[in-house]
């Protein structure tokens, strides 16, 4: 058993305003999450109208993850539709305990929230949005079970670096035992986890998303809060050795029938999609950019709710 090496400074405030409720994943896993719903959508079919098709939103996987990176979403679409923001295992109100964390236990929450919400709504697929390497848990999510999405939205998605992505082991994850044992196991482990989480090192790393200084100072401060609870320091050991990343995620999104919605930025780190020449042809397919960061709705909410809502008519068509 690895030792919890965060030091809690404040209890965790919720990230969203919304109900925090709980699911159990396939083994058990205390997956938490935020609901917010107009009243007479709660037992209702969705139908075709988009204000009553719930709206599940998936935050990134990184060192200091939580739903505040899906705040301005979730705080547009809450009074416009069922909206939904998961914390992923490892993070937030969902079990952190010391466990492998995996591509395939991350799908298994998105995939157990995503039948909660559909059972709360008569049923009917819902649309997904998630943001970064959480893109690679919706799409194997949308895989292998294509009926229970209506659309899925994929922010500033991974796996999309090289002109041919990766087409790895079905199911394998591109981690580094020996890293994951330098980081995680040796001696030297606090140290190495308080340099991850200084508040200095968070900025400087939001800095690189945002591609600018002027990062929101509330994401910011909730990272700090976050990355101090319980369990925080499990789940980004296999961050950083690679063990959440997908082997196969080319499969995956070659496999991908359901209607898909891309939107990336042009600036910080997160800018390199050449991938995505792959798929631009693709009738089920729309990419768009914009002139930001790699959280595009962070910084022109307005534009990026125009960007995913407008074509989404005509790919379902396609699709």
């Amino acid at each position: 058993m690895a030792r919890d090496l965060a030091a809690p400074v404040a209890p965790l405030p919720p990230a969203l305003d919304g109900e925090l409720q709980t699911i159990a994943g396939p083994d058990g896993t205390r997956i938490g999450y935020y609901a917010a719903e107009p009243q007479a959508a709660v037992g209702a079919g969705t139908g075709g109208s988009a204000a009553g098709v719930p709206l599940l939103l998936i935050h990134s996987v990184n060192a200091a993850a939580s739903a505040y990176e899906v705040k301005p979403l979730f705080d547009h679409y809450r009074g416009l539709r069922p909206a939904y923001a998961i914390d992923l295992p490892g993070y937030g109100f969902s079990d952190r305990s010391d466990r492998r964390y995996t591509p395939r236990l991350m799908t298994d929450a998105v995939l157990a929230v995503a039948a909660g919400i559909a059972a709360r709504h008569g049923g009917a697929p819902i649309d997904a949005i998630a943001v970064s390497l959480s893109c690679e848990y919706l799409a194997r999510a949308a895989v292998e079970r294509p009926a229970a999405f209506r659309s899925i939205g994929l922010v500033s998605p991974t796996g999309l670096d090289r002109v041919q992505p990766r087409f790895g082991e079905p199911g394998g994850d591109r981690g580094q035992a020996w890293l994951f044992a330098v980081l995680a196991r040796a001696p030297w482990s606090a140290a190495v986890y308080r340099g991850l989480t200084r508040p200095g090192v968070i900025r400087f790393f939001l800095a690189k998303t945002w591609g600018s200084k002027n990062i929101d100072e509330g994401l910011l401060a909730y990272d700090i809060v976050t990355t101090r609870q319980p369990g925080a320091s499990f789940a980004p050991f296999f961050f950083v050795s690679g063990f959440l990343f997908s082997a196969d995620i080319g499969h995956l999104y070659d496999a991908l029938a359901v209607p898909v919605r891309v939107v990336h930025g042009t600036r910080g780190d997160f800018t390199n999609y050449r991938g995505l020449a792959r798929y631009a042809a693709r009738a089920n397919w729309k990419v768009d950019v914009m002139q930001t960061g790699a959280l595009p709705y962070f910084e022109d909410l307005a534009r990026f709710v125009t960007l995913y809502q407008a074509p989404f008519a005509a790919l379902r068509e396609g699709a």
